[in-house]
């Protein structure tokens, strides 16, 4: 298979939101000696449960141990045992909105419940528990241990949630990775179609057609057959997650070794030297790019080895991202602003869809979009179809989907309890975008236009990005980037087109880029065997 046929079978799982997450501490004290102290990691519900803000404003209260019981009913633990109390039962068998419900009627302070596969935000269906007020916090079943072991039994505790910094500086990070690897994208598409222009100038017309079939168009009918696919592979990964999150994990991999190759690829050859060739299969190779295929391979090898290490793994992950939609803007062409519109259009509706009209179709009350990017089995209280069970073991942590851009969220001003949070771009927040840019490049290239359309389409995607953080910064929540990055980058092209008064050359496209490659390559073969007849020219 070749990269364009990876990518494309990878394309589907590219429309992820830029979101963030929410978490707090739970500050656990030895009542005999106040001195002993220490704090640990909780994730709550904000819907559900507001905590303070400080640990100054929030109140304690005498922590009870009950695990390893459930408390999936009432009948599991005397009334005088939970009274005023914060108590830690152990996950599973019900919901958390059951047990919190049973908390909260036997008298209950504080609910703690006690997980050993990984924290994540409580959720579930609240209309039949809509009197529900009692603080909900999952905690990790090894902190339970260490709050014994280290702090005795003696121990009060009390939950508050630090704000966060309102500038985030990992916003900063994710903002330059998205618009400089669009630029990049649509400068390297554009580039490409100069060399092909130049070549078809010089009648080397085998080059041209090598590289023509080395793209593919994304022509109307494509595109109606990529959205239904996308809707489609989302509902699957929203209910078989566990299972097809490992097959994303093997694309990526493929796909992102092959964009790396590719883009590393181009700048080797720019290098006069180191040029010697080994012969083999018929053909020769140079023996630096089989070096630099090596290396590539290796690179997205070390990745899915380590890929759930949270210090440094997300930097590879990145890397491989970057050359991911590189090579995704430069390989994939629209053939003309049309199928731009078409495109854009029809996924800024998915994104909307499913980002923010799902919460009031799942049961959970949660956007399919933001639960499959973050893992949806992790917000619900089953685990690889079963129910959880109280084990001694500690499970491995949960995969996510790789088709985003993860860069560590700086704390300055709370401590770094929960470990590096991170804040998440989904690779089609740029490569959609970045398709329309590389379209505007090649315009420009055909009309010797001095890259006005390019200029003013990238100038258009940094706005939206720029509003997309803004809109997510107010709002605190999930976010569609193409509701804001579609509009900032159809338009300006469109404006261009209009003050230029080429809106209908700009509309429809060259007549040679609207040609699928294959139908080109066929109407060049049909015009050779026409000359080859007698009475062709």
């Amino acid at each position: 298979m070749g990269s364009a046929g990876v990518l494309r079978a990878a394309l589907w799982g590219l429309l992820l939101p830029l979101i963030c997450a929410q978490e707090g501490i739970l500050h656990a004290f030895n009542n005999d000696n106040p001195l002993l102290k220490k704090d640990y990691c909780i994730m709550y519900n904000p819907s559900w449960t507001t905590l303070p803000s400080s640990l100054s404003t929030a109140t304690s209260a005498r922590l009870t141990n009950l695990t390893p019981k459930l408390v999936c009913s009432p009948a599991e633990v005397p009334h005088d045992m939970m009274k005023d109390k914060a108590v830690v039962v152990m996950r599973g068998n019900c919901t958390f909105l059951e047990k919190a419900w049973i908390a909260q009627n036997l008298g209950a302070k504080i609910l703690l419940i006690a997980s050993e596969t990984g924290l994540d935000t409580p959720s579930g269906d609240r209309t039949t528990y809509k009197n529900l007020s009692i603080p909900t916090a999952l905690i990790s079943y090894a902190d339970v241990l260490d709050i014994g072991k280290t702090l005795g039994n003696n121990v009060n505790v009390t939950l508050y949630s630090p704000p966060l910094p309102r500038f985030d500086f990992s916003m900063v990070v994710i903002f330059l990775i998205a618009v400089l690897t669009v630029a990049l994208g649509g400068f390297w598409s554009g580039m490409e179609e100069l060399e092909e222009l130049k070549a078809s100038a010089s009648s080397e017309s085998t080059e041209v057609s090598r590289k023509n079939s080395e793209s593919v168009i994304f022509n109307p009918a494509k595109i109606i057959v990529f959205v239904i696919l996308s809707c489609v592979m989302l509902v699957l990964l929203y209910y078989f997650y566990v299972w097809l999150v490992y097959v994303i994990i093997a694309i990526f991999c493929v796909a992102s070794a092959i964009s790396l190759y590719n883009c590393l690829a181009v700048l080797v050859r720019k290098i006069h030297f180191g040029q010697c060739r080994v012969a083999g299969c018929g053909t020769t190779f140079e023996v630096r790019l089989i070096f630099l295929l090596g290396f590539c391979i290796a690179t997205a090898a070390v990745w899915v080895v380590f890929r759930n290490e949270e210090r440094w793994a997300w930097i590879l992950q990145d890397i491989l991202g970057i050359a991911f939609c590189l090579n995704f803007i430069k390989t994939l062409k629209m053939p003309n602003f049309k199928s731009c519109v078409i495109l854009l259009g029809l996924l800024l509706v998915y994104d909307v869809f499913f980002v923010f009209i799902t919460p009031y179709i799942t049961k959970s009350g949660q956007s399919i979009m933001v639960e499959v990017a973050t893992g949806p089995f992790k917000n619900s209280e089953k685990n690889y179809g079963n129910l959880v069970e109280a084990s001694g073991e500690r499970s491995a942590p949960h995969e996510k989907l790789p088709v985003v851009m993860r860069v560590p969220r700086l704390q300055f001003c709370t401590p770094m309890i929960c470990g590096v949070p991170f804040s998440l771009l989904g690779f089609g927040d740029i490569i959609l975008p970045g398709l329309l840019v590389a379209y505007c490049h090649r315009f420009d290239v055909q009309t010797s236009s001095s890259s006005v359309y390019f200029i003013f389409c990238c100038v258009g995607y940094a706005v939206g990005m720029l509003l997309t953080f803004l809109v997510l910064t107010l709002m605190k929540m999930a976010q569609p980037a193409l509701l804001y990055l579609v509009p900032c980058t159809l338009i300006p092209s469109a404006l261009v087109a209009w003050k230029r008064k080429e809106m209908k050359k700009f509309w429809e496209g060259n007549n040679y880029q609207v040609m699928d490659p294959a139908d080109f390559g066929a109407a060049e073969e049909s015009s050779t065997l026409s000359r080859e007849q007698p009475g062709g020219e």
